[in-house]
Parts: C-alpha cells; structure tokens; sequence
C-alpha cells in the first residue's frame, strides 16, 4: 500500500507543479480522477471559489464541493465522516482532537494547517456616516447591549469630528456556531477590559442584538438594516463601511497588510502534534502597522485515510492550498493575506505527507 501511495503522491505534486500552465493552455495537468467533499467555515468562502476552480481547470477529472456550513458544523461533519476534510476558523478543540473520525486510519491522527488569514472587519450602515473610529470598549459595549444609540458618549469619543444621528442601534451576530465569533470574542475578551465577560466560543455569549446564519446572513442583515452594525471577514465588507480600531495609539483598519503583521508575534497552541499547527494570536499589540482582529482558518483532515483515493485527492488539494500559488490565488480572490516564509514551508510540508 506504501508504495502505491507513493506513486499517487508522485501524480499530485507533477499535477501542481503543471497548474499554472494548465490554467494557461486549458488542458488537463494530471490524471487525478473522483470527487472531492468538504465543508466549513463561510468566511474563506471567496477563497474556497477560487482555489476550487483553480484546482478543476488542472485537474479536469476532479470535482471538489465545499459547503460553507460554518466552522462548527465543518468540524462535525468531518469528524463523523460525512467530508473528507474541514475548514475552521477556530482549531480543533482538545476533545476533538481525541475523537476517532471513521475517515482516518485509526491512531493516525489529524493534520491541522493554516491555509487563509483576513482581517474581520465591523461593519456598519448609518445613513451619513462614510467612516467611523471603535475602540475594543466601544465595540464590545455596543455588542453586548450596553450601547444602544450611534450618538452616544463612547462612540462621540471615538469620533469627535463625526456627526452622529440619534438613531438607534441593530448589532448583528453570528446566529450558528462560527469561528468568526470565537475570534471576534477572543479579541474583545483581550482588549475590552472587563466589558467582555462572555465566555470564549464559537456561539455568541449573549442574547442581546439580531441573530443571522453565515457570513452571507450578517452582511446582508447589515446591508438591508437601519443604523445596524455587525462583524464578517472583510472579503465579504462589499460596499459598508469599516471600522478603523484601536490599537495602542493608532487607529487601524482592516488592510490584509495589517491583519498578516500579528502572526509572527503569535505563538503555537501547546502540546500538539507535529501535524498541528494551530496557533494563539496575539490580540493585545499596539504596535502599528498590525490589525488584530483577525482569522485564521485551518484546514483539516486525516494525515492517513482509510481510503487511499481519498487520500490522494485530499494531498493534492491541500498542497496547492498551502503552495505559494494557491496562497496568491486566495490573496487576488478575496485579498487575504497570504501565509508565507517558515510558516507557509511547515504547512506545505505537512500537507505533502498526507495519504
């Protein structure tokens, strides 16, 4: 079996290492053949468009389905093996990673590496207002219910110059388990002081505000409201309005440039395997230049899967993600910062393992 996988593996790196001239000739770069599923997070839903159709025009005999269910229910699905890998804007929790999924060779373990980072922008629609300043404290104030006008105190704070409306705010979240929340509530939980007190997770911690399904269901919430605000991955901003957050003494918005500048200053998720790549952000910099509200979506999957077809389509597809082109191809679909240098190399690494 080892050294048939070998071969396999052989096919998939020569069927990236000709996608770009597939691309460009319009003719098929491997024999790879079968059908691909995944399913997860809706924030990197640009990226997955893209990759995916980058991935088929090389590989003319594969067809790869993503379903941007949310990070939560990715998880779920490939654990219990309805998809043979996950996206997840949160990493795989320590009961998760004991979980046996029926995909994979069992004890084999997971793979678990960041292929998209973006900065989550707070989104706001208020008839008037072409730019806004929010501080963590007034972001986490308003989410949770504690500020409920756009001219109050806080926000007047944060924008001195600004005319504000006596209007009434409609804060949109996340309404399904996503990781965008986990990461947008890790931020605040850090830097709003003790306004924050929620706990930690991939569900919203409170009751107050309007409930929407996937990053699609916030932003058009947002977009259709009166006066409403929420947060989403900024690929997915279109026309609102971003905030510029504070950090340290700076104000910042959501450039890609900025959200990749918290990376090198993360640090790796203790005790995990040398498959698992899942890191801790540091949300608390006041440097400038750095945007810290942001997401890292990981993919997952099996490192050995009971099934060798699968295997092969999984290798193949997960080394173009973390392959400097699929990182490009990402950055120019929905301008996510690509993940580069030692980081991207241990990424690529991991991922021409899988079989």
């Amino acid at each position: 079996m080892f050294k048939s996988l070998q071969i396999a593996g052989v096919v998939a790196v020569a069927s990236l290492a000709l996608a770009g001239c597939a691309a460009n000739e319009g003719t098929p770069a491997s024999d790879l053949t079968g059908t691909l599923n995944g399913a997860g997070a809706s924030s990197a839903g640009s990226a997955q468009e893209a990759w995916i159709a980058a991935f088929q025009k090389a590989n003319e005999g594969v067809t790869v389905n993503y379903d941007p269910s949310g990070s939560g229910a990715g998880r779920e699905s490939f654990l219990s093996g309805a998809v043979a890998f996950a996206g997840t804007d949160s990493y795989l929790k320590d009961d998760e990673l004991t979980t046996e999924s029926p995909l994979c060779v069992p004890g084999t373990g997971f793979f678990e590496v960041p292929v998209y980072v973006s900065p989550i922008a707070v989104v706001v629609n208020v008839d008037g207002v072409d730019s806004i300043n929010l501080a963590p404290a007034t972001i986490a104030s308003i989410f949770k219910g504690d500020i409920t006008n756009w001219n109050d105190a806080a926000i007047a704070a944060d924008n001195p110059t600004a005319m504000l409306p006596d209007l009434t705010i409609t804060a949109v979240h996340r309404s399904d388990d996503s990781g965008t929340t986990k990461n947008f509530s890790n931020y605040l939980s850090k830097t709003a002081g003790d306004i924050w007190d929620g706990e930690v997770s991939d569900t919203f911690p409170y009751t107050t505000g309007e409930g929407a399904s996937g990053t699609s269901g916030v932003i058009d919430a947002v977009t259709n409201g009166t006066g409403t605000i929420g947060y989403a991955d900024a690929s997915k901003a279109g026309d609102l309005v971003a905030a510029a957050i504070k950090v340290g003494e700076f104000w910042q918005g959501p450039e890609s440039d900025a959200a990749a500048a918290v990376i090198p200053d993360s640090t790796p998720v203790a005790d995990r395997s040398e498959t698992d790549m899942a890191i801790d952000l540091k949300r608390d910099s006041t440097s400038a230049g750095v945007y810290p509200l942001v997401l890292v979506s990981f993919l997952v999957g099996c490192n050995d899967y009971d099934d060798d077809a699968i295997g092969v389509l999984v290798n193949a597809y997960a080394s173009y993600l973390t392959s400097e082109a699929g990182q490009a191809d990402a950055a120019s679909a929905a301008g996510s910062a690509p993940i580069s240098g030692a980081t991207r190399e241990r990424a690529a690494t991991i991922t021409a393992a899988i079989k």
